[in-house]
């Protein structure tokens, strides 16, 4: 076997393969016998029918069936061979195939990168500071409180936490705008669902009133063609309704899995799910950072192959996440493409630090990581014994904590810094960036 390697680019490759032909038609010879044995034809007895017939019948497209895994076969001895290793599969092209030649080809793939790690100094990481107090503790049974509140029809002034029930139409230089109305639309005063200006315009309204308020648009609104555009809003108040909080009682603690007594164990559960919450918030935006900065000092080709495969993952989570029944293929491509090329980069730069500094996941931190995840099931034993009975499921967490082993050793080099925050803050800076 002969074999050439053309360097095309950095990571494609052309791999011209030379067969003997002797080997090719002995493998042709040997699958004709072979179907001569097994096929049927009329006018011939199973098992009877004559060499040359077969091969006018079928000699072709045998051949072709032979050539595919000869070449199969002769560009995996030539990988190892090379030492090369691919990213993704090849396309072969034969140059000659006919019977008597010697079999030519080429195989062309790509392989993975060479990665020269960039300076990791360079690299910026703002760290969340933050701790859950007794009034964000508060502010959170609050809400829970009012997931399951009811709510009783009143004709006084509204206020914060009421829930108004309304007609509303925006108007730009006079023009009623699209998008800008809609029909008994229910809002909580308080929770910030509208544009700056909507509800201080409509705080005080009573059931019947009408009203018009003037704002303006943020100048970082989502929709352009508004941004920074002021705007008149025509409102009818059909409903005012406020809240009838449920009572902290067990029953009530029931509706969240937390096996409570009283208020205070269910108080210091709910404490316990925001620290681990900001905790894991916290991981997030760090561990994101570290990955822009990665990003950032960084430049390499990463291979087509590995981004049409997560291409393919990221669409069918998007099935999957979204519970259609829709073939993922039909999603496009280029909805994907930009996220499939950073966790293909990233995963590649992740590997290329794990094997340059021979970073393994400590034992004693995934048996900490499973017992973590269980702390948050109602039998943590059970699943502790779960996990460390699974092969698959506790190489996830040995891949998680892997991972935290990169990050850390990215922060002893980069420039860390902290940021002060409350505890909305630093979660939503964790789940905008995780």
């Amino acid at each position: 076997m002969q074999v050439s390697v053309e360097t095309t680019s950095n990571i494609e490759r052309r791999m011209t393969i030379g067969v003997p032909a002797s080997e090719v038609d002995e493998a042709v010879e040997s699958r004709l016998r072979e179907t001569a044995g097994q096929v049927r034809l009329n006018g011939f007895r199973p098992g009877k029918v004559p060499l040359k017939v077969v091969k006018r019948r079928f000699g072709a497209g045998i051949r072709q069936e032979v050539v595919s895994e000869v070449m199969r076969d002769r560009y995996m001895k030539a990988l190892e061979e090379q030492e090369i290793n691919p990213a993704g599969y090849p396309s072969f092209e034969p140059k000659t195939m006919e019977e008597g030649k010697d079999l030519e080809f080429v195989a062309t793939f790509e392989v993975l990168p060479e990665i020269e790690i960039g300076d990791l100094s360079k690299i910026t990481v703002q760290k969340p500071n933050a701790e859950v107090t007794d009034k964000d503790v508060e502010k959170m049974i609050d809400n829970l409180r009012r997931q399951h509140a009811d709510h009783k029809e009143v004709k006084r002034k509204s206020k914060n936490k009421d829930v108004l029930t309304m007609d509303f139409t925006g108007y730009i230089d006079g023009e009623a705008f699209e998008g800008g109305s809609a029909e008994d639309h229910q809002l909580t005063l308080g929770d910030g669902q509208m544009i700056p200006g909507f509800e201080s315009g409509i705080k005080g309204a009573r059931a019947g009133e009408e009203h018009e308020i003037e704002v303006t648009f943020p100048e970082d609104y989502q929709n352009e063609e508004l941004a920074g555009k002021p705007a008149t809003f025509k409102i009818n108040v059909k409903k005012v309704e406020e809240p009838i909080l449920p009572e902290l009682t067990p029953e009530f603690f029931e509706k969240f899995g937390v096996n409570a007594e009283d208020e205070e164990s269910f108080r210091a559960e709910v404490r316990n799910n925001m620290e681990r919450e900001l905790k894991q918030a916290v991981n997030n935006k760090v561990k994101n950072d570290v990955v822009e900065g990665l990003l950032e000092v960084n430049e390499f080709d990463i291979p087509q192959a590995l981004t049409d495969q997560e291409i393919d993952r990221l669409r069918q989570d998007a099935v999957q996440r979204f519970g259609g029944q829709m073939d993922p293929q039909q999603l496009p491509a280029e909805l994907f493409t930009e996220q499939a090329q950073r966790r293909v980069k990233t995963g590649l730069l992740f590997q290329e630090l794990i094997r340059q500094n021979e970073l393994k996941a400590d034992s004693d931190k995934v048996d900490e990581k499973i017992q973590e995840i269980a702390s948050t099931y109602e039998q943590p034993d059970e699943v502790i014994a779960h996990f460390n009975g699974d092969p698959q499921q506790k190489a996830q967490v040995e891949n998680v904590v892997l991972e935290d082993a990169v990050v850390d050793f990215v922060l002893d080099q980069a420039k860390v810094t902290t940021k002060k925050m409350k505890y909305e803050e630093a979660v939503q800076a964790g789940q905008q960036q995780g």
